[in-house]
């Protein structure tokens, strides 16, 4: 059993997300720890580097800025629709909402509604948390190396889940399979 957070590892962790103001934007408080496979893209790149070395019981607290998590706001990513372009979503449109998926060459692309306009939709291809600064605090609640099944698994699959029990990557058991 690994005892150290390091490549290939599973590490759960109870975590505190806040903004510089100390607004907080996600917890895992009340919840299970969040248990993610170390060095497989599943977390943002600075907090699995501020995380590793750490071991059971271990709490830390680390500030990443935008070039660490979410990556700088890009305006060039920002585009107009139309309502229409939405269907029969168009008329429950809200600033914020989604994510929503566009379809391109590269595959499908999330965005996010920044702004409605009339019959215009803004459309924001920037992650919601892009240009921000994030605080984090973490306690380690346990380390153990990954199995074969969750490395050479899709970065969607369940930690800890068999085949069987994966969902369809909304992380609800009984939701998209």
């Amino acid at each position: 059993m690994a005892s150290k957070i390091e490549q290939d590892t599973v590490a759960s962790v109870h975590y505190t997300g806040t903004f510089l103001d100390g607004e907080e934007f996600d917890s895992s408080e009340g919840k299970e720890p969040l248990a993610f496979l170390v060095g497989h893209n599943q977390m943002i790149p600075g907090f699995e580097r501020e995380m590793m070395g750490a071991e059971a019981g271990d709490k830390r607290e680390f500030t990443l800025t935008p070039d660490q998590a979410y990556g700088e706001r890009d305006e060039s990513r920002v585009q107009k629709a139309t309502k229409a372009e939405f269907g029969e979503m168009a008329d429950n449109l809200e600033v914020g909402a989604g994510p929503f998926g566009a379809q391109t060459e590269m595959g499908m692309i999330p965005f996010w509604i920044g702004g409605i306009e009339g019959d215009d939709v803004i459309i924001d291809f920037n992650n919601p948390m892009a240009g921000k600064t994030l605080q984090f605090a973490v306690e380690v609640m346990g380390v153990r190396a990954a199995t074969a099944e969750e490395i050479s698994g899709s970065p969607m699959q369940a930690i800890g889940q068999s085949q069987e029990k994966k969902s369809g990557g909304c992380g609800d058991p009984n939701c998209c399979s």
